[in-house]
């Protein structure tokens, strides 16, 4: 502390332009974590509130999905539930005025700032809606808004659920009870569930989220570390464990911490089939502690286990966080990990299959991510105009009533499985394209059409039906999804051994 003193002192006195202390002290504080793992790490105050948020899984505010779009705050989608949606906003609708000031290139900060607020508190919006002359005004009262780590639950067909997970935080175990439910009503008889580039989260969630899979009384996870009060051991109720559903877990080199919990106690206790990538590798649990100033460290506590034992955790050197990063993103990382299968500790599963520590969950299947989609298609998809939304806001503005039979409004399923676009509705996209001054590349664009196709198709099922059934949609061209489902009389088989 003196020496840090002496550091301080004598920036001040000869350092020859000014200096903010108070980013020095985040550049030490952060030094001295990175010094420890890659995993422990310095929060300063001011993104304290916002990574929280998104972990509690709630904010306060008017509930919407937005972009800005030709300068105007654009709902993408209104949030199941929210204020915005039992006010009868809809997708495609333009914020043009807030509280009666007028909006336009207005930036996403202010949005925050202007709608977010204390549940209970209203604010007045003026909307523009396509199809109507004249905007109106909404008077909408504030409330606890959700932040879904269920980002789609859906069904891919008549048989198979999917359920994508972004991110375990303090609702995603009642999430993932719901959607299970949800999905099982419309029909489910086997389930895909999508961990790819998710980041983990909270232990005791992910342990609660596995619980739901498992009938025997088995461990799901435990950790060890330097206290005994950093040790937990969790244990499946096999009174709350559902074993009749195939399961597929999807994973990926994003999947990470609670992901690997999750893939691996189901891995490990022979309850699903683990398919995709060889996952981050990431077996240390972290605590986080307040500080005085409002900033926080989160420091690592223990090591996590699977159940056969396996701790996954990647080598990485003090320090040097990008080299351990880097590897992660190696091209060649699945045949560097099958080469080095040999020095890699062995642990057996409940049926005695070879399963491997020291280096991420290596699926049972691997499936690796490709993709035909041309790069100058995916700059048009994402192009911050959102083009292919504003065009299937258009398209169903003028034809909503001409989808699906005489008089007779359809059904996701029917315009999941048989709904296509008229032909000339291809040429008409790319003459609005024109029309909007957007440049896209005719060759690229022309090979891509049925997945341009199926991207707008996608769009429109979110404008009729939700966020849910868009993801249903632009699933059906996800090569790893499309490559997974033809394994589930494989997955089946561990139904079979798990009475």
């Amino acid at each position: 502390m003196q020496v840090l003193n002496q550091i301080i002192q004598y920036i001040n006195q000869y350092y020859f332009d000014s200096a903010e202390i108070d980013n020095l002290m985040d550049g030490a504080f952060k030094g001295m974590m990175k010094e420890l793992d890659p995993h422990s790490i310095y929060i300063p105050a001011k993104k304290l509130e916002d990574i929280e948020e998104k972990f509690r899984g709630t904010f306060q505010g008017i509930g919407i999905e937005f972009d800005i779009l030709g300068g105007y705050i654009t709902i993408i989608s209104p949030v199941a539930g929210g204020p915005s949606e039992r006010a009868g906003l809809l997708p495609g609708d333009q914020i043009i005025s807030i509280d009666g000031n007028d909006a336009y290139k207005i930036t996403k900060d202010e949005v925050f700032k202007t709608l977010r607020g204390k549940k209970g508190t209203s604010v007045k919006i003026t909307i523009r809606r396509i199809g109507l002359i004249d905007p109106f005004d909404v008077i909408i009262v504030r409330d606890v808004i959700p932040i879904y780590s269920v980002r789609a639950a859906v069904m891919l067909d008549d048989t198979t659920g999917y359920i994508w997970l972004t991110r375990f935080s303090a609702t995603t175990s009642s999430e993932f009870k719901t959607a299970l439910k949800k999905l099982k009503e419309l029909g489910m008889t086997r389930l895909l569930f999508d961990l790819r580039n998710n980041s983990g989260g909270y232990l005791k969630q992910a342990a609660e989220t596995a619980d739901l899979f498992i009938t025997k009384k088995d461990t799901l996870v435990y950790t060890k570390g330097k206290r005994k009060d950093t040790e937990q051991v969790f244990i499946a109720n096999p009174e709350i464990g559902d074993g009749t559903l195939p399961l597929i877990v999807l994973v990926n080199r994003g999947s990470a911490s609670a992901s690997e919990i999750v893939s691996g106690a189901v891995q490990d206790i022979d309850r699903g089939l683990i398919v995709g990538e060889t996952t981050f590798g990431k077996g240390l649990v972290q605590r986080q502690f307040s500080l005085k100033d409002g900033s926080a460290i989160r420091i690592t506590i223990a090591r996590y286990f699977t159940p056969s034992g396996r701790l996954i955790q990647r080598p990485y050197e003090n320090g040097d966080d990008e080299e351990y990063y880097r590897k992660l993103y190696e091209k060649d990382r699945e045949q560097k990990i099958d080469s080095l299968k040999t020095t890699r500790p062995k642990y057996h599963t409940r049926s005695g299959r070879i399963v491997y520590g020291g280096g991420g969950i290596t699926p049972d299947v691997f499936i690796p991510w490709s993709t035909e989609v041309e790069r100058e298609t995916s700059k048009l998809i994402s192009n911050p105009n959102r083009p292919l939304f504003n065009w299937a806001s258009l398209y169903l503005n003028k034809n909503r009533f001409n989808i699906g039979e005489k008089n007779k409004k359809i059904t996701f399923p029917s315009f999941r499985d048989s709904w296509v676009f008229p032909e000339p509705e291809f040429d008409n996209f790319l003459n609005y394209l024109k029309e909007q001054k957007i440049q896209y590349d005719s060759t690229a664009i022309w090979k891509n059409k049925d997945f341009l196709m199926n991207q707008l198709k996608a769009e429109c099922a979110g404008i009729l039906w939700g966020n849910n059934e868009e993801w249903g949609i632009k699933r059906k061209t996800d090569g790893q999804i499309t490559e997974a489902l033809k394994y589930f009389e494989e997955a089946s088989g561990f139904i079979n051994d798990n009475p």
